[in-house]
């Protein structure tokens, strides 16, 4: 069964928010991140506030996919992970 939309939001923002509070995350999230994204921006159903967002957290997890120290990443950008989960806890 294919998760709805909402799902799909609550995914991604459980997975920034873990990155916010961990500092750290795998390869794997990211790539599970860019796949939750690619699939809400094809859906007509999602606010057009979040595609801003979505495309942001796009372009995170793809230079997360690509860096040489992911923990690195993922703390360079600490206050755009809380910023995005905010944004999307007031669109959602």
């Amino acid at each position: 069964m294919p998760l709805s939309h909402h799902d799909q939001i609550t995914l991604l923002k459980d997975i920034l928010s873990n990155h916010q509070t961990d500092c750290c995350g795998s390869v794997a999230e990211c790539e599970q991140l860019e796949r939750l994204v690619k699939s809400l921006l094809v859906n007509p159903s999602i606010n057009n506030n979040i595609r801003p967002i979505l495309e942001q957290v796009y372009s995170y997890s793809q230079n997360g996919i690509n860096t040489q120290n992911l923990d690195d990443h993922i703390l360079s950008n600490q206050s755009n992970l809380s910023q995005w989960v905010q944004d999307m806890n007031s669109y959602s």
